[in-house]
């Protein structure tokens, strides 16, 4: 079962506001090694990165110096506040496990209630415990105390002190011949009265519940539902503790004497610097320190394969062989541990750039002495072949560091002459490198090759081919031929492109993203390129995306019509008829799909990555395959006609889909569904699904005329009785707008198409109040929200792109030229340097989130190019 978090990454940083991290921060940067090992901080590191962490400790000993009653017993500053500090980060627990009675170990340590304590040896885990002793018991360790008072209390630094299952004697300022004689003694005493006995440091225990610490650790594990523990102690009750460990837990034992833990440190202020060093490790694992923002990565492609690029040139997202199969790179979601490939130079200097190198996909990251020239070169269908030309006059580093299958496969590497094997995979991954030499690490499960690569004497290619049994001779010399046809074949392309003169260079560099996401061996147009980048930094909004729904995919293509390119929409209209080969009928079709066709498996959580900036959980898999969506239908039949529209003619096949789309309509336009957002709760009458039915069948009726078609009969009429219902029940009187679902008050940005799809008038004063209500409610600067409303899931959200895109084409509709302008203006400057749009913005804290690039963004900023460029033209004639 997945962890829940035990604080929400809000509250954490919050909680943590309030701590003295600037303590523990100078404490780990302190030059005292005190006894941590490179293997300690090797296991801490790996530790730091469970999904689920319990910290736990004994106290005397270990968080303090000593066991006693004065102020010396207090823990130390530096251990207290990185107790509460770990506490504070999602899924991290701590627990201080002691053997001093759970009251006195609360007054003495006073540590917050986050921190859990347990006491009298782990038997003790709540106040109540010490009320609930026989009467029996009572009267035995009163006996106890007699004897013992009797025969040791004389001694000189011996004190006695009664606990709820048992009896303390403090041995702490006696000397060593007096603590002797007092261990016998009282051990004898033990035997006598059939007590159980431990020596906890200085404190001799004489207690009625054998001493249980590794049953407390096992305990606090089951019920916090961690995946690893850290337990440190320094008595011998604590090896009860450090015998339960096993996979990556990890035992410390403070201090001198014998020991079965791993590593062994001076003392309690070293555990307290182990603390900080884990806090700090998890911390930066949990919230993706200096994450890079999303806006500023760039895309590669080929038409099967992707990979994302950081802005100095790291890759930091390739999945193999099909887009939603395991990463091989993830570090945008977990850091270096994910997996990377990256290239820097040795001589360390800032980026001076990050482009396109012309009009195509082909990037450019240049330093001073060091260029680096990426892109995914065609490859047979299966194969994914990344290319990676290093240039200069300096020296390059380059760490090849795969990390299959989300990062959880183990494997090996292998220096093969001029190649770099990954073994132990399903598919042979070679990174081909001539005239580099690597050398290989490994942590035990994966491995890592490095290189300094002196680049004076020429370029050097680096070729990284996936799933290529028969990999061609590496040939460098013929690299630069190979470059120059990949870029020929996108600008050729680019020519054909009819663009308008509103932004002409964002409009052809979102043409070649939408091509990109289309994958040529089937047809299928994902969505975006990536899963789980949040739609709310910290949130659990992340979804996988690396599908396609009927949906984008319809309007993604169109998009590409609408320019001049109609090979993508043939394309993706054959993948949909295969796919209704196999369905039982077109209404039942799923809302999207795999790239070959196939339903999606169960959406899982990937618990070893710990997302974006700590954005967890890292999805794959999308549930929203199982939902009811009957607006796709208008899309696909939308598709169909302006394609036919722009052609002149309409194929069979085509005409045979828009029968099977509206025949869907007929079947079930009177249902409930859960809508174009996805909303994970029961289904409603939504006003854009209703309206989308009624595009089918309009639209259906419009080509048939068009193209000589016969339109069924009961087209024209549902279509009549749709419009008619959606005019009537979609509106509300109090919000005074059309709204998200029949009987809801709530406003949502996708009704502005009951006037943008021609149902309503765009000059009907129930659209134009539509807009203003739009504009009013979800609209906020440069973006504009989808709706406001609780949709039974955590967390907050951005603005959506696409949501903007459509506030901007209703501006012009309604004759507002001037507010469509500028916000259309403020939409171009949140373009990332290269060009690209993730799915949203959040206005308040000036972020990007959401998938990236997201098709939806690029094919809404097309169209409203476009449409400037009409408006702009028709105002000019005026």
């Amino acid at each position: 079962m997945p962890t829940p978090l035990n604080q929400t990454v809000a509250a954490s940083a919050l909680l943590m506001k309030s701590l003295p991290l600037g303590l523990l921060r100078t404490f780990v940067q302190s030059n005292a090694d005190q006894g941590i090992t490179p293997e300690l901080l090797a296991e801490l590191r790996v530790l730091s990165r469970v999904p689920g962490l319990l910290v736990a400790c004994n106290y005397g000993g270990t968080l303090c110096s000593a066991e006693g009653v004065s102020t010396e017993t207090l823990p130390l500053d530096s251990a207290a506040v990185a107790l509460r500090a770990l506490a504070a980060l999602p899924n991290t627990h701590t627990a201080v496990i002691s053997g001093r009675s759970l009251r006195d170990l609360a007054a003495v340590s006073r540590l917050p209630a986050e921190v859990h304590l347990v006491g009298s040896h782990g038997v003790e885990f709540d106040m109540g415990y010490a009320y609930n002793q026989s009467l029996a018991t009572d009267a035995l360790l009163q006996e106890v105390v007699t004897a013992l008072t009797e025969a040791v209390a004389f001694e000189k630094g011996i004190r006695i002190m009664r606990k709820p299952v048992g009896v303390g004697v403090h041995t702490r300022p006696a000397t060593p011949e007096v603590r002797e004689r007092v261990i016998y003694r009282a051990q004898q005493i033990a035997m006598e009265f059939g007590l159980f006995f431990i020596v906890d440091g200085t404190v001799l225990d004489l207690t009625v519940e054998e001493p249980a610490k590794g049953r407390a650790l096992e305990q606090l594990r089951a019920s916090l539902g961690v995946s690893a523990a850290l337990y440190a102690g320094d008595a011998e009750s604590d090896e009860k503790a450090l015998a339960t460990l096993r996979g990556p837990d990890l035992g410390l034992h403070v201090g001198s004497g014998n020991t079965t833990a791993a590593h062994t440190i001076p003392d309690p202020e070293a555990f307290a610097r182990v603390l900080a060093l884990l806090f700090e490790m998890r911390r930066a694992w949990l919230f993706g320190e200096d994450a890079v923002g999303l806006e500023r990565h760039s895309m590669i492609g080929n038409g099967s394969s992707t990979a994302l690029l950081t802005p100095d040139a790291k890759i930091c997202w390739m999945s193999h062989p099909l887009p939603d199969s395991g990463s091989l790179f993830a570090h945008i979601l977990g850091g270096d541990p994910a997996g990377h490939f990256s290239i820097e130079p040795v001589k360390t200097s800032p980026v001076l750039a990050q482009r396109y190198v012309d009009n195509t996909m082909i990037v450019e990251t240049r330093w001073a002495d060091v260029t680096v020239t990426d892109y995914l070169e065609p490859a047979p269908e299966g194969i994914t072949s990344l290319v990676r030309v290093l240039s200069g006059t300096g020296t390059a580093r380059v760490v090849f560091a795969p990390r299959p299958d989300y990062a959880s496969a183990p494997f090996s590497m292998e220096i093969r002459g001029d190649e770099v094997h990954v073994v132990g995979t399903s598919d042979p991954i070679i990174l081909s490198a001539p005239g580099v030499t690597f050398r290989v690490t490994s942590d035990g499960k994966h491995a890592t090759a490095t290189a300094d690569v002196p680049l004076y004497a020429g370029p050097v290619v680096l070729n990284l081919r996936c799933g290529d049994t028969e990999p061609p001779r590496a040939d460098p010399d013929g690299e630069p031929h190979r470059r120059a046809a990949v870029g020929q074949v996108a600008r050729e392309w680019v020519k054909t492109l009819q663009l308008p003169s509103m932004k002409p260079s964002l409009v052809r560099r979102s043409a070649l993203v939408l091509k990109s996401l289309v994958h040529e061996p089937t047809g299928a147009v994902l969505a975006a390129p990536t899963t789980s980048l949040p739609e709310g930094v910290g949130g659990t909004r992340n979804w996988d995306y690396r599908y396609c729904w009927l949906r984008d995919g319809s309007m993604t293509v169109n998009a590409l019509v609408s320019l001049g390119s109609t090979h993508e929409a043939d394309g993706f209209l054959s993948w949909l008829g295969r796919i209704l080969e196999d369905a039982p009928g077109p209404e039942w079709l799923h809302p999207l799909y795999s790239v070959t066709g196939a339903p999606l498996s169960t959406e899982a959580i990937v618990e070893s990555l710990p997302g974006y900036a700590g954005s967890r959980p890292v999805r794959i898999g999308n549930a929203a395959d199982h939902q009811v969506q009957l607006d796709v239908f208008g899309p696909i039949a939308e598709l169909i006609h302006d394609l036919a529209e722009r052609r002149g003619f309409m194929p069979d096949e085509h005409w045979f889909l828009m029968e099977q789309m509206a025949h869907a309509v007929i079947a079930r336009w009177h249902e409930p569904d859960h809508g174009i957002w996805e909303a994970r709760r029961a289904p409603r009458h939504h006003v854009y699904t209703k309206v989308m039915c009624w595009v089918t069948l309009d639209r259906a009726v419009r080509a048939a005329a068009l193209h000589g078609r016969e339109a069924h009969a009961d087209w024209a009429s549902t279509a009549v009785t749709i419009r008619e219902q959606v005019l009537h029940e979609g509106w509300d009187n109090s919000a005074a707008s059309y709204t998200v679902a029949y009987d809801s008050p709530d406003l949502d940005a996708a009704v502005l198409h009951i006037g943008l799809s021609g149902l309503l008038d765009v000059q009907d004063q129930r659209f134009l109040d539509t807009v203003t209500a739009v504009e009013r409610d979800l609209r906020v600067g440069p973006t504009v929200f989808r709706y406001r409303y609780d949709d039974g899931l955590p967390g907050l959200e951005g603005g959506f792109h696409i949501c903007t895109t459509w506030l901007i084409e209703a501006y012009l509709a309604v004759g507002r030229l001037d507010d469509a302008l500028e916000l259309f203006n403020q939409l171009v400057a949140l373009f990332g340097p290269t060009g690209l749009l993730p799915e949203e913005y959040d206005p308040s804290t000036e972020t990007h989130l959401g998938n990236h690039p997201q098709a939806y963004s690029h094919l809404g900023f097309i169209r409203c190019a476009q449409l400037l460029d009409h408006y702009l033209a028709r105002a000019d004639v005026e």
